[in-house]
């Protein structure tokens, strides 16, 4: 996957999604990092542009098989990214033939394997429950927030409130995500998800994500819903978790948790000279 160095005319990229989840991947290793905020609103534009969810850069990391960064469509930074983790780690574990690498991010060192059958287990670290780590606004019980509907909130990485809803499909996903993403609760936004407790084993999950908007899936916000409901007395800490794009698997154990799914590696790029601002 690493490309040769060049100017930007030469800025190669990949497309992958993980159950419609979708990214632009930029391999930064032995170069230097070409994304920014203009950059990635530009590729982030589905009409204009490229269009995602995320974009992801690759760079070389001493201590790890590499670090990743990631940032939203609007330009925004988001301190990780679970589905873009596993995509990455399918690409990294084909050009190197591992079936198990550590992934820096800033949210964790996060461990990636094989997991068979095609599927990628991402190891997302322990979740974030103290209010001042989320971060809310003031302190508060993070099981319940003194909101309507009582959400849960916590942090992967990136912050999440999640509303615990009798209807997943009919809750309203795109006015509540709206509004909430930018309460003041929570002074760095948030992500907010809509999940129904289908049995103690699996849910049904909507997704608004921070700086993005609905999206048919996302890693970190699945893990936000297992352990919130989990909190609530509402699940196990194992589940599937049903997403608008398919479905993946959830385990929230002692070390933190783990996610599982598959990946998909769409088509490759060369971004022209006039798309780079």
């Amino acid at each position: 996957m690493t490309q040769a160095a060049g100017g930007p005319e030469s800025l190669r990229f990949r497309k992958m999604h993980g159950l419609g989840n979708d990214f632009v991947i930029i391999d930064a290793r032995g170069r230097t990092d070409p994304v920014t905020p203009a950059l990635v609103r530009a590729l982030g534009d589905r009409h204009r542009g490229v269009g995602f969810d995320q974009l992801a850069v690759i760079h070389d990391d001493a201590g790890a098989d590499a670090r990743l960064s990631f940032w939203n469509a609007d330009g925004s930074r988001s301190g990780t990214c679970g589905n873009a983790t596993r995509c990455i780690a399918r690409l990294l574990m084909n050009e190197t033939g591992a079936a198990e690498l550590r992934l820096r991010t800033e949210f964790d060192t996060l461990i990636a394997q094989d997991a068979g059958g095609g599927l990628t287990r991402i190891f997302m670290g322990a979740p974030a429950l103290d209010w001042a780590e989320v971060p809310l606004a003031r302190p508060g019980d993070t099981v319940a927030l003194p909101l309507p509907g009582a959400p849960g909130a916590l942090s992967m990485g990136n912050p999440h409130c999640v509303f615990v809803v009798d209807d997943a499909e009919s809750a309203g996903i795109a006015a509540q995500g709206a509004a909430y993403e930018t309460h003041p609760m929570f002074p760095e936004r948030t992500n907010v998800e809509m999940v129904q407790v289908l049995a103690p084993d699996r849910l049904r999950l909507r997704i608004w994500e921070r700086g993005v908007g609905i999206t048919l899936a996302s890693g970190s916000c699945a893990c936000a819903a297992l352990v919130a409901c989990h909190r609530k007395g509402l699940s196990d800490r194992t589940a599937e978790i049903v997403v608008d794009g398919g479905t993946l698997h959830g385990e929230w154990r002692e070390d933190g948790v783990w996610l599982t799914g598959p990946t998909a590696h769409v088509f490759d790029g060369v971004l022209t000279p006039e798309m780079l601002p």
